[in-house]
C-alpha cells in the first residue's frame, strides 16, 4: 500500500481499519478500495498542508478547519459531490475506528457537515436499447471461443432480467446459479445480506447454455464461481465494464449505458407495468425505501397513466 511520505507510523492502523472493514463489516471491495484511496487522499492533503500531524495523536487533535479545508480543496479539482460524501464517510469511519481501538476522539471532525451529495436519477436503457444490447454480444465476441459469448450474455441477461448489480451476479457459485426449472435463486448482496430473486425462464436458459459448454465448470465442485475469465479464475467486473463499453460502441448508444443501466432498466420496467414499491425494494436489495423510490421520477408520464387508469376518481 504507498502511503505519503511522513505518515509511515499510520500504515499499519490503515491497514488494520481496511482489514476489520473486509472481515467484520463485510463490506464490499469496490467499497474498501474507494475508501483506501480517500483516506489516503486526505492524507497526501494533510503532508502539505500540516506536515507535522504524523501519529494518531496528532490527527485526533486536527480542527474542523482542516477537514473543511481538505474538502475544499477537493472541490478545487472539480471533484463530485457525491466523491466527497463517500471521502468524508471514509475518513470518519477511520476516526471511528482509531476511537474504538485507541479510545482517541476528534472532536474537530464531529463538528464538520459535508454537503449533501446530489443524487441523479437512475439512467436506464429502454426495452428496445436493452433487447439489442443482448443481441450484440455474440457480434461483439466475433473471433472468441463460443463459451465466452455465452458467458457474457448470461451475465448480461442475470444484470437486466433479475436486476442485480454486477457484483452480486459474479458471487454466484455453480450450485446456486440459475439452471432450466428452477425459480428463484438467493443471492448475497450489499452488507452480506441475502434476498430471494425470480427467474426469468430466458435468464435461466442463458446460464445453462453457458454452463453446458465452459469448459471451467464442473471441475470444483459446486461452491466454486459459476462465472469464469478466459483461464478459468473469477470473472473481473472490468471484463463486464469493457464488454457493454465496447457493446455501446457499437450500437451507438451513450456513455450512461453501462453495466448498472441495465439493472435500472430492470427496475423501470416493472414500476411502469405497475410493480408494488416495496416488492421493488425487496427485489433490487436496497436498505431503504427511498433509493427505491428514485425510480419514481424517471417515467412519471407512464406512472400518471397507470394511476389514471386505476384511480375510481380519476376519469
Amino acid at each position: 500500500m504507498s502511503r505519503p511520505r511522513g505518515h509511515d507510523a499510520l500504515e499499519s492502523e490503515q491497514r488494520e481499519w481496511l482489514a476489520i472493514l473486509a472481515n467484520e463489516q463485510n463490506r464490499a471491495d469496490n467499497t474498501i478500495q474507494n475508501y483506501s484511496r480517500d483516506l489516503s487522499d486526505f492524507f497526501t492533503f494533510l503532508q502539505e498542508y500540516d506536515p507535522a500531524a504524523k501519529t494518531r495523536g496528532d490527527l485526533v487533535r486536527l480542527e474542523a478547519r482542516v477537514f473543511r479545508a481538505w474538502l475544499a480543496w477537493r472541490v478545487k479539482r472539480k471533484v463530485s459531490s457525491a466523491s466527497n460524501a463517500r471521502a468524508l464517510a471514509a475518513v470518519r469511519s477511520f476516526y471511528r475506528h482509531l476511537l474504538r481501538a485507541h479510545g482517541l476522539e476528534c472532536p474537530g471532525l464531529a463538528r464538520v457537515r459535508g454537503a449533501p451529495a446530489k443524487r441523479g436519477l437512475p439512467r436506464p436503457l429502454s426495452e428496445a436499447q436493452a433487447a439489442d444490447l443482448l443481441a450484440a454480444v455474440v457480434e461483439a465476441n466475433d473471433g472468441s471461443a463460443p463459451w465466452i459469448s455465452a458467458r457474457d450474455r448470461a451475465v448480461l441477461f442475470l444484470l437486466w432480467g433479475a436486476g442485480l448489480r454486477v457484483g452480486e451476479a459474479l458471487a454466484i457459485s455453480e450450485a446456486d446459479a440459475p439452471r432450466p426449472g428452477l425459480d428463484a435463486i438467493v443471492v448475497r448482496g450489499k452488507g452480506d445480506k441475502e434476498r430471494v430473486v425470480p427467474i426469468l425462464p430466458v435468464v435461466a436458459a442463458a446460464c445453462e447454455e453457458y454452463r453446458v459448454i465452459c469448459p471451467h465448470l464442473g471441475i470444483d465442485g459446486g461452491a466454486a464461481p459459476f462465472f469464469r475469465g478466459l483461464r478459468g479464475g473469477v470473472l473481473s467486473p472490468r471484463v463486464v465494464q469493457l464488454l457493454v463499453q465496447k457493446l455501446r460502441g457499437r450500437l451507438g448508444l451513450s456513455s450512461s449505458v453501462t453495466p448498472h443501466a441495465l439493472r435500472h432498466s430492470f427496475a423501470t420496467q416493472l414500476l411502469a407495468r405497475g410493480a408494488d414499491l416495496r416488492v421493488l425494494q425487496e427485489l433490487l436489495g436496497h436498505s431503504s425505501l427511498s433509493t427505491t423510490q428514485r425510480y419514481t421520477a424517471v417515467d412519471g408520464g407512464r406512472l400518471m397513466s397507470v394511476y389514471r387508469s386505476a384511480h375510481p376518481r380519476a376519469s
